[in-house]
């Protein structure tokens, strides 16, 4: 053990932690949580291969959980809109995200850049207990700001939180009105690192403010993109447990019931924790394969990719 440990810390790794101690020791707290939080909770996903007993020990059962869920007839609505769901904040919100970094560095007032910065982000430190209450206010049959709007061009009103055809849109706009302001950061800030000799050498060229888009600053932000796209793809099957839980009511469960509160109602409310388990098994693999797949027809295609 002694000497698997002085090959692992080798004498340049103890000189540089010597010299770097201050910085490793902000980091600790960090490292603390994905030890705690993320790495070690790995072990407990062999639950999926296990009947639990608390007061009891486990019996192995294979792929018994694995095949009950391939087998329940819920389980594949609950995937269905699982995906769905996702598309629309991680695929379609996308491309909002670069264009309101690339529009908050078009906006020549310093001033008033600085107010729609603020106001943008802001929402993003809001629990989405606080957003769902504001939006279903807003959205409300009886007294919603949106409802009194319709009725002032004479329009019906409209129950938008029972309505199946509208929760996911809702789901959506919710979503980009509290991460907009956020995920812009990564890229606003990918912009203003490019050297502001490009853009002086396009203007005495002649180039208009479309043609230093398209050929400065949108190249510039490839590699980002890229890597925030497949970082995000990680976490595809992941489309929002608070927002959902919080969004969601008996009227329009069968649309917005995904993986998540699917693991939430059988593991925590039913106490299945094998099943429940499982299901998160598959989707931390499909998350990897994802993440993997994406990152190598990237390389291969564009020639970058997360790594």
């Amino acid at each position: 053990m002694k000497s698997l440990t002085q090959k692992i810390i080798t004498p340049q790794m103890k000189k540089q932690l010597k010299k770097d101690w201050m910085l490793y020791l902000i980091l600790a707290p960090t490292l603390a949580y994905f030890i705690i939080f993320r790495l070690w909770p790995i072990i407990g996903m062999r639950l999926a291969f296990y009947n639990y007993k608390a007061r009891s020990p486990w019996t192995f059962a294979g792929l018994k959980y694995f095949s009950m869920i391939v087998k329940s007839p819920a389980f594949l609505d609950i995937v269905k809109n699982t995906l769905i769901i996702s598309f629309m904040k991680f695929i379609i919100l996308f491309p909002f995200f670069v264009l309101f970094a690339i529009l908050l560095n078009e906006l020549r007032v310093s001033g008033f850049r600085k107010y729609v910065q603020v106001v943008s982000y802001m929402p993003h430190f809001l629990s989405w207990v606080v957003i769902a209450g504001i939006w279903i206010a807003a959205l409300s049959v009886t007294n919603g700001s949106v409802n009194q709007i319709l009725n002032i061009f004479n329009l019906p009103s409209i129950d938008f939180m029972t309505d199946k055809s509208k929760i996911r849109w809702i789901l959506m706009l919710s979503e980009a009105w509290r991460s907009i302001g956020w995920d812009s950061i990564f890229y606003y800030t990918a912009i203003i690192g490019i050297s502001p000799s490009l853009f002086e050498a396009a203007e005495i060229d002649g180039a208009n403010r479309l043609n230093i888009i398209r050929h400065i600053i949108l190249p510039a932000l490839i590699t980002p993109i890229v890597t925030m796209f497949i970082l995000n793809l990680g976490f595809f099957l992941n489309a929002g447990f608070d927002q959902v839980l919080n969004f969601s009511n008996d009227a329009v469960l069968s649309v917005v019931d995904i993986l998540d509160t699917y693991i939430y109602r059988v593991g925590i409310q039913n106490a299945q924790y094998s099943l429940s388990t499982a299901v998160s098994l598959i989707k931390g693999v499909v998350g990897v394969f994802l993440v993997l797949g994406t990152h190598l027809i990237s390389k291969k295609v564009t020639g970058k990719g997360v790594w």
